[in-house]
């Protein structure tokens, strides 16, 4: 290096007849935020090892969208780039929605978040631990209901579409690894009451807590589906045509349903290991199909809400119930945040929540203050301990290219 720079230097100078001629190169134009951006998050997918097919960001900078990009590739075997209009499943973000259609049901006057889910439930469901200790809807949503997620049985509430090849080594992968059968669908109602009434198929003793509801914070995935089936069983309209009409039309989200898009982002174990499509019956807490386009279009009015300044979707009371801290003191999410509004999980001054399924992994976050947020979709697995570190590494790199343009000037 340094005699190529005498070397530079020598020719510069015998070019020149004399001394006031020498005109002096001029340093280069630093690079704008966004092309300093562009190039770090290229180099995620570029840097030799790296472990991620394809993702997409979008930036709210100063309350407005400042960037909106897509990076790798959507299918490796055509590589088939990832675009802003590719849609793919955003796992326990998907949470949000139901918070969403919750704070609308209460709008529309069904019920309130003290109300006891039995008096919304076609057939009372016991904790038979705790039978006479109501459980409410305020409880459902706060993780806090005493219903708990039995692995097993939430495992097998996925299943792998018909007419997809079992034989490849992504169905064989679901198959030997979570147990995850090729099969038609099962209705909300049919998976509520497989897993809460005495007489289904998956009840058992373990799906409940000997705690008492609002006492302790437990993730669940089956207690957010089943605040999803009583937003269906309360308005008389299945949930995802109540989504549809309530919050994605409203917002112009066009390309988001619960529908698995067979056009849409391939998931992968590894970069090798392309997954079947998939669904589950569980289908609220993890199932929406969306694409950075759109998604942007929900964290914008979820923005704007946080601050008083959206009603799109809600009064701006209902944006208020969505954020409010509901966790009694002395409650705290122990691997989430430090509080819990409707699924909206409260961390200091963010709003956030991120989803994971068996290839994906995706991130939704904002200030309370309206004015910086992102969100990052995926097609890369975090499922296992191994997949989950290397997101973290791919995770870390993005981040911080986020808040280096986040703060530039």
């Amino acid at each position: 290096m340094f005699s190529i720079v005498l070397f530079l230097f020598s020719l510069a100078f015998i070019a020149c007849d004399d001394e006031d001629n020498i005109v002096p190169t001029p340093n280069p134009a630093p690079l704008s935020p966004k092309v300093t951006l562009m190039n770090s998050l290229k180099e995620v997918i570029e840097e030799e090892g790296s472990k991620i097919p394809g993702f997409s960001i979008a930036i709210v900078k100063n309350g407005t969208l400042a960037f909106q990009e897509s990076f790798g590739y959507a299918d490796l075997a055509t590589e088939k780039p990832y675009t802003n209009q590719t849609t793919q499943p955003i796992g326990s973000i998907s949470k949000t929605f139901i918070g969403a259609a919750i704070v609308k049901a209460i709008e529309e006057g069904y019920f309130t978040l003290e109300t006891a889910i039995n008096d919304l439930l076609p057939v009372a469901l016991v904790n038979p631990k705790n039978p006479n200790e109501p459980i409410t809807v305020k409880h459902l949503v706060t993780h806090t209901s005493g219903l708990l997620d039995n692995g097993a049985a939430y495992n097998q509430s996925y299943y792998i579409l018909p007419g997809e090849d079992m034989n490849g080594e992504g169905a064989q992968l679901l198959k030997n690894l979570i147990g995850v059968q090729q099969r038609t669908g099962e209705t909300l109602e049919e998976l509520m009451g497989a897993y809460y009434l005495e007489d289904g198929d998956l009840y058992a003793a373990t799906n409940f807590s000997q705690a008492a509801p609002g006492q302790v914070w437990n993730y669940s995935n089956f207690a957010s589906s089943l605040a999803a089936f009583i937003v269906e069983n309360a308005t008389g309209k299945p949930f995802d045509e109540y989504v549809t009409e309530k919050i994605l039309q409203p917002l112009g989200m066009t390309h988001t349903s619960y529908e698995t898009d067979a056009n849409g982002a391939t998931l992968y174990f590894d970069k090798n290991t392309p997954l079947p499509l998939y669904a589950n019956d569980s289908y609220p807490d993890g199932s929406i199909n969306t694409s950075n386009e759109d998604l942007s279009k929900y964290l914008l009015d979820m923005m704007q809400g946080a601050t008083g300044n959206a009603t799109t979707l809600f009064s701006k009371a209902g944006y208020e119930m969505l954020f409010t801290p509901l966790l009694p003191e002395g409650i705290t999410p122990p691997f989430l945040g430090k509080n819990q509004g409707v699924f909206w999980v409260r961390n200091d001054s963010s709003i956030s929540h991120d989803g994971s399924d068996p290839g994906l992994s995706t991130v939704m976050q904002f200030f309370e203050d309206g004015q910086t947020g992102f969100l990052l979709l995926t097609n890369m697995d975090a499922s296992v301990d191994e997949n989950e570190a290397a997101f973290q590494v791919a995770f870390l790199s993005i981040t911080e290219a986020i808040n280096a343009f986040i703060n530039a000037n």
